[in-house]
């Protein structure tokens, strides 16, 4: 029995490491500041610009950026988002939402709804006007399939069931889901914000929608002479970010999957931490799941990169 009380210890010594009791926190803070200390800081997008957030799933705009939403308004900028899914094809959360072991189709449907409530009291607390928000409806879990396998030939959740968008409050309601239909009702949301800054995931990120979205994001920025870009990570390799849990004094040290990436510095202030935890919050659905993950993304900065990938040598 010696090896089964070796793997209780490792299990014990691991799960202390990731959810960092007090003890550890001055060891943690140590570490944080060799990693992160060289990082140049970035004041954030200033008067005038206009900046759109490509958000992969409800609650993605609030991890990866809530800090920087409510800089950008005080600073003077406007800021829209735009959630290219309504997470619907989160099987967990639907089984847990709906007390059962196999969700059907319509079990996703109602979480898509109920995700999309929580985006709009989401941006409330940050400061967003619901007219700001953009909910496109495509497939959670589909979108690297729209994109390579069906860009023109219709894809079927195999979680709703569905094969069109077709939640109320829709961009375009009825649009098949196709690679070729989620680009030109980007396209047309970018027509209609004209930004200045787009803020999308890396395709470096461990998700398929996230890796997806970014790839739309270069498509985008490869088409619109003038328009910047700044990449962000939610999904960053194994159990990053660390500690789980709420650690607002903690730094958000680079991800390992984005290794190579020039990262800028967002310094937060405490109010903006406030508003990006209470953001969080309102996602009820994913804090009875993801909830310690969720929040350890509320730390003293926030983390983005210029360009999307590492440059070649």
């Amino acid at each position: 029995m010696r090896w089964l009380r070796v793997v209780l210890l490792f299990l014990l010594v691991f799960g202390l490491i990731i959810n960092a009791p007090w003890v550890f926190q001055h060891a943690y803070a140590a570490y944080f500041r060799r990693l992160t200390g060289q990082i140049p800081p970035w004041p954030g997008p200033g008067a005038g610009e206009r900046v759109l957030l490509l958000s992969p799933h409800p609650d993605d705009e609030s991890a990866c950026c809530g800090g920087l939403v409510r800089r950008a308004l005080s600073q003077g900028a406007e800021v829209y988002v735009v959630g290219l899914t309504s997470g619907d094809g989160f099987e967990w959360d639907a089984a847990l939402l709906d007390r059962t072991l196999r969700p059907s189709p319509k079990d996703h449907r109602d979480l898509a709804l109920r995700r999309m409530g929580e985006a709009r009291a989401a941006a409330e607390r940050l400061g967003l006007p619901e007219t700001h928000l953009f909910f496109l409806g495509y497939p959670d879990r589909g979108l690297l399939h729209l994109f390579l396998e069906h860009y023109t030939q219709p894809y079927r959740s195999p979680y709703t069931g569905l094969e069109a968008v077709s939640y109320p409050g829709s961009f375009h309601p009825g649009a098949p889901y196709t690679g070729q239909a989620l680009e030109a009702d980007l396209g047309r949301v970018v027509e209609n914000v004209r930004p200045t800054l787009l803020l999308a995931p890396s395709p470096l990120d461990a998700h398929v929608d996230h890796r997806a979205t970014g790839y739309l994001a270069l498509r985008l920025l490869g088409t619109h002479s003038g328009l910047k870009g700044a990449f962000y990570i939610v999904h960053g390799g194994l159990e990053w970010p660390l500690p789980k849990g709420y650690h607002p004094a903690l730094a958000l040290e680079p991800p390992p999957r984005g290794r190579g990436l020039p990262w800028l510095w967002l310094d937060l202030t405490p109010k903006e931490e406030e508003a990006k935890r209470q953001a969080l919050l309102a996602h009820r659905s994913q804090m009875q799941i993801l909830g310690r993950f969720l929040l350890a993304f509320v730390r003293k900065n926030e983390l983005f990169s210029p360009e999307a990938l590492p440059k070649a040598h």
